[in-house]
Formats: C-alpha cells, structure tokens, sequence
C-alpha cells in the first residue's frame, strides 16, 4: 500500500539527510509494516514538487504518551 502524506520542509530535509527516520502520524489508514510513504513537501498551502518515498519498518501504537489512534512509524528510504 502507498500512503500520499504531507510533510512540511523542515522535516522533508531531516528525512532525506536521515536524520529522521520515523513519522508521528494520525492512524486514519491503518498503516502496516512494509507500506510505502509518498512524503511530498508542502509549503504555504501548496505542494513544492518535492517528493521521496519511505517503506514502513516498524510501528509503535498504545504506547503511553501517544494520543489515542496516534502511531510512530520507524522509516527506511528507499
């Protein structure tokens, strides 16, 4: 499965520098290990044409501190 998500500048470079290798994310698409991440950066209610893929490693959820339906995605790029 691939997810089409935004993601804001500052946090589009940490994760093409990978220094960054998780998402905090609503789990509104039922998220699963090996699904792809399309992160297109999006900038002052636009989309810059900027775009890297990510496969889902891991998957924290419940844990306490995370928000109801809330998840931590570890990330590899691809």
């Amino acid at each position: 499965m691939i997810h089409e998500l935004k993601i804001a500048p500052e946090y589009f470079e940490k994760v093409v520098s990978k220094e960054k290798l998780f998402e905090i994310r609503y789990n509104d698409r039922n998220f699963q290990v090996g699904d792809t991440l399309k992160l297109q950066e999006y900038q002052g209610g636009t989309y810059t044409g900027r775009i890297i893929y990510v496969k889902v490693t891991y998957i924290l959820q419940g844990f306490e501190g995370l928000q109801p339906n809330y998840v931590v995605l570890s990330v590899q790029l691809l």
